[in-house]
């Protein structure tokens, strides 16, 4: 076995479908196995999903505990020489997992290694690649002159920003949304440390991989979807909360009691100020509706051969959407009066027709060729959703702080 994917998953089912979806057609190639951990789910998550993936090892907690040891909970039934520590709202593209395997066996003393990640609108997410925690690191990055130098090697060190996110580069942290890291390594330093519920779990555990004589490293050679935002809401207290509170017990294990308590008082600060940020530009936005809300009025196209668009426009129709779908693009010789053109003229589609909305699905593309046209389509106004050929939902996200744009039946 080479590799064992560990999934956790809390009211996220639709996307997680899609998540899966990808995965299986990721490790074609690989010896592999799927391991999914559900927190307790309310959503029916476990009648909708059992029976579409068959080849899937579901665990179901009977309540949520948390991030940390429900991935510790499949690190113990993990098989694999690699573990892949993966997040539900994940999109990874289909020679994603042969490259990484094939670069962590060329490379001598890696523990981990992260991807290059973008968000639904095709942004680099930054948290791809991280410094390591400190007072005065996260200080440049709170007071904003990580943002005002994004490049700078210090003052953007959080985000590390003077490295280029297209080259690879030994880092001192890895998201947990993708973390592959070596089995026995995992093993050995125990897995995640449980005292975090949700969040600072992958910044501790990077750390003691580097304590432990091992690199980290961020690959740049593949990219993948993050959604992001599915399971709290980047401007709510609640998440505030749960953040900080996550670095406040990073800095307390592992800094000596001097250093841990001035960055414990200056966690507090940083609480108060974003909560009070948070609080007033809810004010300032009034009763605005959520990012995404409109889309079902918003002129949209399918790519995808004939039979998938019409089941997607099936899906849409079930699910009570009321999206004006203007039209098929797809490259297959079923041309009909619904197909407006080529993959390959998508964007002069979107301009003449002025669409709003895309939505891909896997099968007439792959997602490496969403990836490579959400990326270098410069459309802010569209937004994007993908589509599993065969799957009962299609999911998106406009914007990484909040909840994503999802459709789906059952």
């Amino acid at each position: 076995m080479q590799l064992s994917i560990i999934i956790v998953n809390y009211n996220v089912k639709y996307f997680l479908e899609q998540c899966l979806y990808s995965v299986e057609r990721a490790i074609k190639n690989i010896a592999a196995e799927i391991i999914v951990i559900d927190n307790n789910s309310t959503d029916g998550s476990n009648i909708f999903l059992c029976n579409k993936f068959a080849n899937v090892q579901f665990i179901w907690n009977k309540e949520n505990v948390g991030f940390s040891k429900a991935n510790n909970i499949g690190l113990r039934q993990a098989k694999g020489k690699h573990v892949l520590f993966l997040n539900p709202d994940t999109i990874i593209a289909e020679d994603c997992l042969e490259k990484c395997l094939a670069f962590f066996e060329l490379q001598k003393n890696i523990g981990a290694l992260g991807i290059r990640m973008i968000d639904g609108a095709g942004n680099f997410l930054k948290e791809s690649k991280r410094g390591s925690i400190s007072p005065i690191t996260s200080f440049f990055k709170l007071c904003g002159l990580a943002s005002m130098f994004p490049k700078s090697p210090i003052f953007a060190r959080y985000y590390l920003g003077h490295l280029s996110e297209n080259a690879n580069h030994f880092v001192d942290i890895l998201s947990g949304a993708f973390m592959m890291v070596k089995k026995d390594i995992a093993d050995g330093l125990g897995g995640f440390d449980e005292d975090f519920f949700m969040y600072g779990e992958d910044v501790d555990l990077s750390y003691r991989i580097q304590k432990a004589g091992y690199n980290n490293c961020y690959f740049s050679q593949s990219t993948i979807i993050h959604f992001k935002g599915e399971s709290t809401k980047k401007e709510s207290l609640k998440y505030i909360n749960l953040f900080y509170g996550a670095m406040d017990l990073f800095v307390k294990k592992h800094y000596g009691s001097l250093e841990a308590g001035f960055y414990s008082c200056f966690i507090h600060i940083a609480i108060a100020l974003k909560a009070a940020s948070t609080f007033f530009k809810k004010l300032l936005s009034g009763s605005k509706s959520d990012i995404g809300s409109g889309d079902n009025y918003l002129s949209t196209v399918i790519v995808a051969g004939k039979n998938e668009y019409e089941a997607v426009v099936c899906l849409l129709i079930k699910a009570g959407s009321v999206m004006q779908v203007i039209g098929r693009v797809g490259d297959d010789e079923n041309v009909s009066d619904i197909s407006l053109g080529s993959c390959e003229q998508l964007q002069g589609i979107i301009k003449r027709h002025r669409i709003h909305k895309v939505i891909f699905c896997i099968d007439e593309l792959t997602v490496k060729q969403v990836i490579r046209f959400i990326q270098n389509a410069p459309l802010d106004v569209v937004s994007y959703s993908l589509h599993g050929s065969g799957t009962d939902s299609v999911v998106g996200s406009n914007n990484k702080n909040e909840a994503g744009d999802i459709i789906g039946v059952g």
